[in-house]
């Protein structure tokens, strides 16, 4: 849903938890996007990412059991990855994600005999200096005066009529248009890639020593992560909320995004533990159950929400593209992400994965999924 909420601004229009302002924007307007960078934005790819690299040692656990090789699975499912994913980024959406772990996966296959002590160390190390190379280019652009960083941003806001008559244009100008941003994606992605790259191998440290299982944790010890990371998380996300979209201005923008980025894992960590507490209630157990067949078809899920949106704001189906307010924009997410819930119930209650998961897990094994893996973990 936190992927979702990002997606569907990013894909609304071209100013909606962008550098560059929108002019028109309403109180309600930046209200809505200021909350969603705040509470959302750079923090759930990062959870995302976690689970990811916790899933790797799942994956090598089963590989093991059925008596296969581990490398070739995996290297078949970072290729399967990377051509979905470059797909998604042609066809839908140029944020894309999927090309990034298949990628940096490589890290994961490389390090899948690491101990734990040293994919934590690793994990330090990629995010250390990830952090010190964002908060060096945030300061740095306190250099610019605010003349100078509003000049950039009129030059940014002078290529926006032309992008936004492309997704509003036909298939062939919406291809075009994914096309032509694809190099600036790429190059956006390469901040993350430190970060993402942190998150695999802090997964991998926690898959290898099975710490979200019910007796991974103590409770006292997931309370003061929550605790801790909400402290240091949400002023590192209201200090970004407040130079892109409030009323710092243009020149504190890029050391607002930089922050943002760089404290989201302390919000993300507090998100993970709080969501551990909850599950081992009663009444969390219930949540978990409503959200666990959407988790199963994630992938899935993933592509139809740009399939859906792609619908919706380009020129594939209503062209709604910088037509619709945050808000809208928002509630539309919301409502989409329910209906995902309930046809992943549906779905999951008759068929064992989702369409994107058999194929790519067709990819990984190199044969038709048809039967149940009985190597692998009941479910």
């Amino acid at each position: 849903m936190g992927i979702l909420l990002v997606n569907a601004l990013m894909m609304a229009g071209p100013y909606d938890l962008a550098s560059v302002a929108d002019p028109d924007a309403s109180t309600l307007d930046r209200t809505v996007v200021g909350i969603v960078q705040a509470l959302v934005a750079g923090k759930f790819y990062l959870m995302f990412s976690f689970l990811f690299g916790y899933s790797f040692t799942l994956q090598l656990d089963s590989a093991e059991r059925a008596g296969a090789r581990a490398v070739p699975r995996q290297l078949r499912r970072s290729f399967g990855l990377f051509l979905l994913g470059l797909l998604h980024a042609v066809l839908l959406y140029v944020g894309d994600i999927l090309m990034t772990y298949a990628v940096l996966g490589l890290v994961l296959i490389a390090a899948r005999n690491c101990s734990p002590r040293t994919a934590l160390r690793a994990a330090r190390i990629a995010y250390g200096c990830a952090s010190t190379l964002l908060l060096l280019v945030g300061l740095a652009s306190l250099l610019l005066s605010d003349a100078e960083a509003a000049e950039l941003d009129a030059e940014l806001a002078a290529e926006l009529p032309a992008l936004i008559a492309s997704y509003r244009g036909d298939a062939a100008s919406v291809v075009h248009a994914n096309i032509g941003q694809l190099p600036d994606a790429l190059l956006a992605v390469l901040p993350m890639g430190g970060f993402v790259l942190g998150a695999f191998l802090m997964g991998l440290h926690c898959g290898r020593r099975r710490l979200l299982t019910d007796t991974g944790i103590p409770r006292a010890r997931l309370r003061r992560i929550c605790l801790r990371g909400a402290a240091l998380g949400l002023p590192g996300g209201l200090f970004m909320a407040l130079a892109v979209s409030g009323p710092l201005g243009p020149r504190w923008t890029i050391l607002g995004q930089m922050v943002g980025m760089v404290m989201a894992s302390a919000l993300t960590a507090s998100y993970i533990c709080a969501m551990l507490l909850l599950m081992r209630t009663a009444r969390g157990a219930r949540i978990a159950a409503l959200l666990a067949p959407a988790g199963r078809m994630a992938l899935t899920n993933y592509l139809s929400q740009s399939l859906v949106m792609a619908l919706v704001f380009t020129g594939y189906g209503f062209a709604l593209y910088d037509r619709l307010s945050p808000a809208v924009v928002v509630l539309g997410a919301l409502v989409l992400y329910a209906a995902q819930l309930a046809l992943s119930a549906r779905l999951m209650a008759r068929y064992r994965y989702g369409p994107a998961e058999w194929l790519l897990r067709a990819i990984t094994l190199a044969r038709l999924p048809h039967a149940p893996d009985r190597s692998a973990t009941p479910r």
